[in-house]
């Protein structure tokens, strides 16, 4: 990923200095495990311990030679390890390795992403009470619909980020899992108490059956829940990206100082922070469809998963975390603009309040097919003159039949429309 996208402590936990780190702390567990069986001497096992690490130039620089980067891995810290080198790796295929430390490093990551879940449930929270009583008018279709309030569509997101949480944290239950079971997931060459040891230490399960590799279903949940978590933060974003447009203007992202819009007009103040994060997640998802591709492999495996996941897990945990990181930020300096809700809550003359003159009429006894036309013909000449639909209702004669004037007024009040919102609030724990 590059580095515009990349915060500091999940770029490192991708890193290949961590990668090899982890290797190298599961092929120490591995001989401590092989010692405990008596594989390996006491005194060889403790050797390794203490002499075993790596100088990464000198991996890339065997590698250009084996075109493998564990066995020069292997071969660069077995320089270190000498005559002991011979039980360094023992029983091992690469896989074992490399599988076991990926899903450390999904661990790791995933832990980053529950943490920034969190702090952005908290700023949305934060904004979800304050503006819970700030009425603007609800879209379907980008056409008003009905009165909402600014708090509850802040209380909708979060709930997805509630839910959102709950799919990281079942990603990582779902990628926690060691293999440590050889060539083809046999054990043929290694005791089954090595992965026993190793996944204890680790705090890994062990995966029930293996190939050669981990069974790739677990990456592309993890990949495919890191997506669906990005694809919230875009409805978000593009919320935020609507009511900034000038006709509405009813809440726009932070504008710092000295920040500049536009290289050729300066008036321009755009919300390029959720349009990135719009952009982004479509990344999220591209790479949750590779993940899918990945889970069908030739036989006990081949390696035309490698290298696209060398890719897009890494890089869907880096960017999920800077999107999680940009949105809170986002969040907390959020722009409202109540009167501007207010004045476009007035735009189309009262149309909004038209269902409950329509369910008045209903329950008054008129059947609903006459009752819509009634209604519907007096918002066609309220929208068609840009009149006042309360006005256009009083003056017909068909529904003065069936409601009074102060019936039909009492269908204006907002509070029709927003008395049920403390109950919602209350349903999600705010």
């Amino acid at each position: 990923m590059i580095e515009r996208y990349s915060l500091p402590e999940m770029a490192y936990i991708w890193s290949e200095k961590s990668k090899f780190t982890k290797l190298l702390e599961i092929e120490i567990l591995a001989v401590q495990a092989q010692a405990k069986l008596g594989n390996v001497p006491q005194s060889a096992s403790a050797n390794i311990k203490r002499k075993a690490k790596f100088n990464l130039a000198s991996i890339k620089k065997i590698e250009e030679k084996t075109q493998h980067d564990v066995v020069a891995f292997i071969a660069e810290v077995s320089k270190y390890i000498g005559k002991d080198a011979q039980y360094f790796h023992l029983g091992l295929t690469s896989s074992d390795i490399l599988d076991t430390a990926l899903a450390l490093q999904c661990r790791q990551a995933i832990d980053i992403l529950i943490s920034d879940i969190k702090n952005l449930k908290r700023a949305i929270l934060k904004k979800a009470k304050k503006y819970k009583n700030t009425v603007c008018i609800g879209r379907t279709h980008g056409v008003h619909a009905e009165p909402t309030t600014f708090g509850l569509k802040l209380a909708s997101w979060y709930s997805e980020a509630l839910r959102a949480e709950e799919l990281l944290k079942q990603a990582k239950e779902y990628i926690s899992y060691a293999k440590i079971s050889g060539a083809v997931g046999t054990y043929s060459n290694i005791d089954p108490f090595i992965e026993k040891y190793i996944a204890a230490k680790l705090g890994l399960k062990i995966e029930p059956v293996s190939t050669q590799v981990i069974p790739r279903d677990r990456h592309s949940v993890y990949l495919a829940r890191l997506a669906i978590v990005g694809s919230a933060l875009e409805r978000f974003a593009l919320e935020i990206r609507h009511l900034q447009r000038t006709e509405v203007l009813e809440a726009e992202e932070p504008f710092a100082k000295g920040q500049k819009g536009s290289s050729a007009m300066p008036h321009k103040r755009n919300p390029v922070i959720c349009e990135r994060i719009c952009g982004l997640s479509r990344i999220l998802r591209a790479n949750a469809m590779v993940g899918l591709e990945n889970i069908a492999l030739w036989h006990e495996r081949d390696i035309s998963h490698s290298s696209a996941e060398r890719i897009i897990i890494p890089d869907s945990a880096i960017l999920l975390d800077y999107m999680l990181y940009k949105m809170t930020n986002v969040i907390e300096c959020l722009v409202v603009y109540p009167e501007n809700m207010l004045k476009n809550l007035v735009k189309t003359g009262g149309l909004i309040f038209s269902q409950a003159v329509l369910t008045k009429l209903m329950a008054k006894g008129l059947a609903r097919m006459p009752a819509y036309e009634l209604v519907q013909r007096n918002a066609l000449k309220t929208w068609n003159e840009g009149s006042n639909f309360e006005v256009n209702l009083l003056k017909d004669a068909a529904l003065r039949e069936v409601l009074s004037e102060k019936e039909v007024k009492k269908c204006f009040s907002l509070d029709y429309y927003l008395r049920n919102i403390n109950n919602i609030f209350k349903r999600i724990g705010i």
